[in-house]
């Protein structure tokens, strides 16, 4: 009967307090943020905290034109927050698991959707997809993110690596990439002989191809963005 005490409950699922790294997967789901300055986080993903923590929704020219989160083309719940002051802060998003790299001088791209911290260290840039603009709903925009820190991104279920090599090329579908090695740049096409099997098939297929050598991260789910205009 021990097994199913409040006590035991309690003891098996609660924080580790002797975590102190900045950024701590609490949970496969749940990231932990040793804050103590600032720190980067997709807006809405706070489920809680301890300590003196500020929010701050991302101002629209907080980092430039450049940097702008163009609402109407990622849909609100891609904005950013500023969490500013000391304490644990715990981020999650929609029960994705999350997957925290330590970049060194390197870089990788995330899809706008995944994105769900990143330290105040770490250089990042907006990269809309114009090309397919007019092809897809939402989820038109990646960010760039270089530099020396801590990124935490998200995926449905557990994430799959796929290496591209010189010659050969790796083909995913936007809605189930995540992110892939900075130095890479997808190319879009189009495939119109595909059909789906559940008799939505009438329109065209869109493919991301990567070519060079790098990996591409890709998850079990096909991600449904929000419909949103396609004009800048």
């Amino acid at each position: 009967m021990g097994n199913y005490t409040i006590s035991e409950f309690v003891r098996k699922t609660q924080q580790d307090e002797q975590e102190n790294d900045y950024f701590e997967l609490e949970t496969e789901r749940i990231l932990e943020v040793n804050l103590m300055d600032t720190v980067w986080a997709k807006a809405g993903s706070m489920i809680s905290y301890t300590g003196q923590i500020k929010f701050e929704r991302e101002r629209m020219l907080e980092h430039g034109v450049s940097k702008m989160f163009k609402k109407a083309l990622t849909g609100e719940g891609t904005s950013l927050m500023k969490a500013t002051g000391q304490g644990r802060l715990y981020l999650a998003d929609q029960g994705k698991k999350v997957t925290v790299f330590d970049l060194n001088n390197e870089s990788i791209t995330v899809n706008g959707n995944d994105l769900l911290a990143f330290e105040p260290s770490i250089e990042w840039e907006i990269k809309l997809m114009r090309k397919v603009a007019g092809m897809m709903a939402g989820g038109l925009f990646n960010v760039q993110l270089s530099g020396q820190g801590r990124v935490a991104i998200t995926s449905h279920y557990e994430p799959l690596t796929l290496l591209v090599r010189p010659g050969e090329s790796v083909i995913t579908d936007p809605n189930a990439t995540v992110a892939w090695s900075g130095n890479l740049v997808p190319e879009f096409k189009t495939d119109i002989s595909f059909r789906t099997l559940i008799g939505r098939g009438s329109g065209e297929s869109i493919q991301m191809e990567f070519k060079g050598e790098g990996f591409v991260i890709v998850q079990p789910f096909e991600e449904v963005y929000s419909a949103g205009t396609t004009t800048s």
